[in-house]
Order: C-alpha cells, then structure tokens, then sequence
C-alpha cells in the first residue's frame, strides 16, 4: 500500500482573461513519469474534490502499478464553491467565461508545460453532478478536442437535452457514465431534481445519436461515497491494461 500514496503533484496558477486570475491547478504525475514520454491526461471539474473526496491519485498509482494501465496524467481544476453553479451550469452567467478558461487557456498552459498527447483521444474530460455537466457541454462545443466525457452524476436537466437534440450525430463521443439508485430526489442549489430519470433522458438521447456509451446505475446517492467505488472502472474503461 505504501507505494500507492508516494504520489506525486504538482500545484500550479493558471492565470486568465476569462475566470477570476489566477486558477489554482493541480497535476498528479505517473509513477516512473518522464519528460522524454508522452501521456493521455484526465481533466478534472471539482479538482481539489476528485483529488480529496475521490482519491484519483491514489487510485491511478494502484491502477498503473498493480493492473497493467498505461501511465497518464491528471489534471483537476479548482472551483470556488459560491461560482461553481455559475461557472459550471449551462444557463449560468460565468459559464462561457469558464469555456473559454478552458480551452483557451488551461488546455494550452498544461501542454506547454507537460508531456501530454495533444491528440484528441488522449483527452478525458471528467466531472461529478454540475463537472459532469459542464464536461459534457465543452465535448459537445468542441468536438475536435474533447471525445472523451467521464460523468459522475451528471447533472443533465432540461437545457442540456435540448443540445443533444440539436446535435445531429455524436458518433465521435465516447461517455462513462454512472448514477446511484437513491439519486431520486438530490436537492441542489437550483432545485431538488430526479438524477436517476435525468441521467437514463440522457443515455437515451446519447444512444439515438450514435455516442458510444458505457451506463450504470448502482446502489448509492449523490456523494463521493459512490463515486470513488467508481473511479477504477471509469479510468480502466478509459485506458484499458491491453494497451499496454
């Protein structure tokens, strides 16, 4: 167990135009990284969450030591808790500010300083409840850069099926998706909502428009608890111990 928790991360200040300067960054690196290799990167919504509550670092080591999976990078992007919904909902007044962050400035930032694949399958994105949602919505506006969504509990309401209803062939996107089976009355700051019923009005959608799609539903809420159970199989499905 030890060597599991010898991780290694990187703090870093991404400044921008877009969101409120600087954003705090955190990159885990692989066991055995090495600045002459390249790597396919996880970008995380809810950083400092996925690397606390979801143990991500921890769980990739276990991942790439004991399983066989190819090494990779994760990136997890901080949010303030009173400018998330803002930032990370569709119909939010910062959420286009953060897009453009996003694309513009953190993607460019991290692969000037890493060595990450810059291909789009060597792009996860990944995000819990609103990260999920906002992962999805930066897939489906850039479809050149982000194939790839892992969601936890997206949080995928009214605004974000009528996107998916607009877009004509998502045939290019790959999702991971799982949701708990006690998710069927979440409140939130919008609202109390039925995740389970909004995430199967989603992989339905996903499926009449050609997406690949891995979809579960397990016994569990709206919490970390789930979530992190999760991980392994999410990051295997990702990058799965074959490639090797």
């Amino acid at each position: 167990m030890s060597e599991y928790v010898k991780r290694t991360i990187v703090k870093e200040e991404v400044p921008s135009r877009y969101v409120d300067s600087p954003r705090s960054v955190k990159v885990y690196l692989p066991p055995g990284y090495n600045e002459l290799l390249s790597y396919p990167v996880v970008y995380c919504q809810d950083g400092n969450d996925f690397f606390t509550m979801g143990r991500i670092a921890t769980i990739a080591n276990q991942l790439i030591l004991d399983d066989g999976v190819p090494p990779f990078l994760v990136v997890g992007v901080s949010v303030d808790r009173n400018k998330r919904t803002s930032e990370y909902s569709p119909v939010g007044s910062r959420n286009e500010g953060y897009k453009r962050f996003f694309i513009e400035e953190l993607l460019p930032y991290i692969e000037e300083r890493y060595p990450v694949r810059q291909g789009p399958e060597a792009r996860v994105l990944a995000g819990d409840s609103l990260g999920g949602t906002v992962s999805l919505h930066l897939a489906l506006d850039q479809p050149a850069l982000f194939p790839n969504l892992l969601s936890l509990s997206g949080a995928f309401f009214q605004s974000t099926l009528d996107d998916l209803e607009k877009a004509d062939d998502l045939s290019w996107l790959t999702a991971w998706m799982v949701v708990g089976l006690d998710e069927t009355a979440v409140e939130t700051h919008i609202g109390t909502f039925d995740f389970v019923d909004w995430n199967r009005k989603t992989k339905a959608l996903l499926e009449e428009k050609k997406a690949c799609l891995s979809y579960r539903e397990k016994p569990g809420n709206h919490v970390w608890g789930l979530w992190q159970k999760e991980l392994p199989d999410a990051l295997r499905f990702f990058f799965p111990p074959s490639d090797w």
